[in-house]
């Protein structure tokens, strides 16, 4: 009896959907749309969080030691750096590596630092990178405390552009999100509201009968369901060809080979688009059509 009364809930409201093609199809364009607009920002955040990342594991700072510091000391301010919270590696960089380096910047004019060969006036440094770039100065303002800290360099107003850019793409991620579900869900419920007034009377008789107020609601929560999956799926076919579309001539570009970071490739992010698609419309779906249903199913 159970397995019959979950058919007829499901053929109802496949036989909704059916049965209303004018206002689905016009459901399901503007659900498109809207899962588009977001989806283009899901994904600009997506990479931004992917760039971050990488960056994380480039970015960080140098920590100089004074050139007296002994084989001893360099070993224990290496140890003390690596147990501070926050930071991923510590690189050892010998003060000959570092005049080397100094060199190879300077080219053609590093001629003037061949004296400093045999009085090398660098001392040993350690390149530190981190877990968090938002954690760099409280990182920092400890390395600074440590014995045989000579000087920090570290790139600020590169780290703060980068901050204040990834947390801007995630706070209108998430207002076009909210934006998003809202209009969807108002799309839905007006939707379905065109149904449940089409069969009033049916409802109507179905409660003066003793038809629960779930029995009569759960075909159109199903149809609701239906439009959001279907919405949600094409969605993420255009997304996905447009995306991969875009990211391939990008990287075609010199700008992206200069730059030398990577992007993710939507392979790399369809479990999650997927995820976050199917759980919006299918969501969307039930809220928009419970809200159309209240005033129909009142006592």
């Amino acid at each position: 009896m159970r397995y019959n009364v979950i058919g007829y809930l499901l053929s109802e409201g496949f036989h909704n959907v059916m049965k209303n093609k004018k206002s689905t199809g016009a459901s399901l364009m503007i659900m498109c749309a809207t899962m588009l607009i977001f989806g283009l920002f899901f994904l600009i955040g997506e990479n931004v969080n992917h760039v971050m990342n990488e960056l994380e594991s480039e970015q960080g700072m140098q920590v100089f030691m004074y050139k007296t510091a002994t084989e001893e000391q360099i070993q224990k301010l290496e140890e003390e750096i690596k147990s501070i919270e926050n930071v991923a590696k510590v690189t050892h960089i010998t003060k000959e590596e570092g005049l080397n380096s100094v060199i190879e910047k300077w080219g053609e004019n590093a001629k003037i630092l061949e004296g400093y060969k045999e009085h090398n006036p660098l001392g040993d440094s350690f390149l530190v990178t981190l877990t968090n770039l938002e954690k760099s100065e409280e990182v920092r303002a400890q390395i600074n405390d440590l014995e045989n800290v000579k000087e920090i360099t570290i790139k600020d107003k590169t780290i703060s552009a980068l901050i204040n850019v990834a947390n801007g793409i995630r706070i209108i991620s998430g207002i076009i999100l909210v934006l998003l579900i809202i209009i969807s869900t108002f799309i839905i419920a007006n939707t379905i509201k065109l149904t449940v007034h089409a069969r009033r009377k049916e409802i109507s008789i179905m409660k003066y009968v003793g038809a629960t107020n779930g029995f009569i609601r759960w075909p159109f929560i199903v149809e609701g369901i239906i439009i959001g999956i279907i919405a949600a799926l094409l969605s993420i076919l255009l997304l996905g060809g447009g995306y991969n579309f875009i990211i391939g001539k990008l990287l075609e570009t010199s700008i992206a080979s200069s730059i030398g970071l990577s992007l993710l490739t939507f392979s790399d992010i369809f479990a999650l688009v997927i995820t976050v698609y199917l759980t919006l419309g299918i969501g969307i779906g039930i809220v928009g059509s419970v809200i159309s249903m209240r005033k129909y199913l009142e006592v």
